[in-house]
């Protein structure tokens, strides 16, 4: 298989948005592309329906429709975080380098991601390397994602022991989160569009390959995350 990075057709992440991608790369990105769509959307429409019946005053209701949140949450995160840590695994392992564009911090919403996206900024600065720039920004996206994913289960828990007034913060932040999970989605529909551009069309299997034993790998050992995760709510919620 060869190593090397195909030349660069276009200048700027725009340009490589608008591109015609071959069949192939053109089949890889929609097949990946829909997952993550529609990880997205299951998600988004339980957190919206909650959403709406927190604020007409159905708690009840809002705290049982909110109750899937977490699990759809963690599909979403796992199929993002496959395909960020698939690129960046290829992208160190190849010398793959795209176009690329910073993290703007006004995309965000939630505290940590704003964080995470100006440090990610600042170090795009720093680093010479377009490929250790490209990495570092994959890295980030991955611990914004991996965060937001860890922040859903905590605070969907807390939305229904909390009083009044922490209750009206915790569903506010749980919508900031949700906004910060559809730029993080976003940003990685581009960052793969921009990859699949330069990536050797020889390499699609391997990146598909990654991708989906990432997945199944994940989800065996998120499982039991998440179990441990579940005790110690439930054991904070029985004191």
């Amino acid at each position: 298989m060869s190593g090397r990075s195909a030349l660069r057709k276009y200048d700027s992440v725009q340009q490589d948005w608008r591109a015609f991608l071959p069949e192939g790369k053109s089949a890889f990105f929609y097949a990946h592309a829909n997952e993550l769509e529609n990880a997205y959307l299951m998600l988004s429409v339980a957190l919206d329906g909650a959403l709406t019946l927190w604020r007409r005053g159905q708690n009840a209701m809002a705290k049982e429709t909110a109750s899937v949140t977490p699990e759809l949450c963690d599909r979403l995160v796992l199929r993002l975080s496959s395909v960020l840590h698939a690129m960046r695994q290829q992208a160190r392992h190849f010398g793959i380098v795209p176009n690329l564009a910073p993290l703007e911090v006004r995309n965000f919403r939630t505290e940590r991601a704003q964080r995470a996206a100006r440090f990610s900024s600042l170090m795009g600065h720093v680093l010479f390397s377009e490929r250790s720039q490209f990495i570092q920004k994959i890295s980030a996206l991955e611990q914004i994602v991996e965060e937001l994913g860890d922040f859903f289960v905590g605070a969907v828990g807390q939305a229904s022991l909390a009083d009044s007034e922490d209750r009206r913060v915790t569903w506010q932040a749980l919508d900031a989160g949700h906004f910060d999970l559809n730029t993080s989605l976003r940003e990685t529909l581009v960052l793969l569009k921009s990859f699949l551009v330069v990536l050797p069309e020889e390499q699609l299997d391997l990146l598909d390959f990654t991708i989906r034993g990432l997945c199944r790998t994940r989800t065996t050992l998120h499982s039991v995350s998440a179990g441990i995760h579940a005790r110690r709510i439930a054991a904070v919620a029985g004191k």
